[in-house]
C-alpha cells in the first residue's frame, strides 16, 4: 500500500479458508498449538485452558462462534494469544498469515454493511478479497464471561494446569 497516514496494523489469520484479523495492539503473540486442559463448567465456546508464562488462559473455539464446521484441533494449528479489556485469551487459528497495514479508507465499519453482525468490528477491502476484523471485547457474551469467571475461580490446587509454553 502507498504511504498512509496512521495505518491500522492487523494480524491476519485463517479459519476454514476465510481470512480474519485482529488489531495488532490486542495481540500478545502467536504460538504453535499445545495441549489444552479441559475446564469443567466453562461455556461451550471455551475448549479449555493453557498455562502461558504462569497465567491460566482460556482457549476460545472460534469455529463454534462463527458457525464453521467443527474439526479436531491439529498440531499444525496456532494459538493467537491476545487480550480483551477484561482478560487474556488464546484463539485457535488454522494458520496465521501476516501482519498488514491498511488505511482507514480500506476499512468499512460493520454497521455500514452488516448492522446486526456481532463480534466483527469491520471489514478490510483488499485487492484479493475481504478480511473480517474481530472485536475481542464483544467476543464473549456477559453470560459466557460470568460462566468463565466461575469456572476459572473454581479450579482447585490439585487441578492446576501444567505449564505448556
Amino acid at each position: 500500500m502507498s504511504a498512509m497516514k496512521n495505518p491500522h496494523h492487523l494480524i491476519v489469520f485463517v479459519l476454514d479458508r476465510q481470512r480474519y484479523a485482529l488489531p495488532l495492539p490486542v495481540v500478545d503473540r502467536v504460538v504453535r498449538m499445545v495441549a489444552v486442559t479441559p475446564l469443567p463448567k466453562a461455556p461451550d465456546i471455551v475448549l479449555g485452558v493453557v498455562n502461558f508464562q504462569g497465567r491460566v488462559i482460556p482457549v476460545i473455539n472460534m469455529r463454534q462462534r462463527f458457525c464453521l464446521p467443527e474439526r479436531e484441533v491439529a498440531l499444525s494449528d496456532q494459538l493467537v494469544v491476545a487480550h480483551t479489556s477484561r482478560r487474556p485469551v488464546a484463539l485457535v487459528a488454522d494458520a496465521v498469515l501476516d501482519v498488514i497495514a491498511c488505511s482507514a479508507q480500506d476499512m468499512i465499519p460493520t454497521e455500514n454493511i452488516l448492522p446486526r453482525v456481532e463480534y466483527v468490528e469491520g471489514v478490510v477491502k483488499l485487492a484479493d478479497g475481504l478480511i473480517f476484523i474481530h472485536d475481542l471485547d464483544k467476543f464473549l457474551s456477559l453470560e459466557e464471561e460470568s460462566y468463565l469467571d466461575h469456572a476459572l475461580g473454581s479450579r482447585s490446587p490439585e487441578n492446576r494446569v501444567q505449564e505448556t509454553f
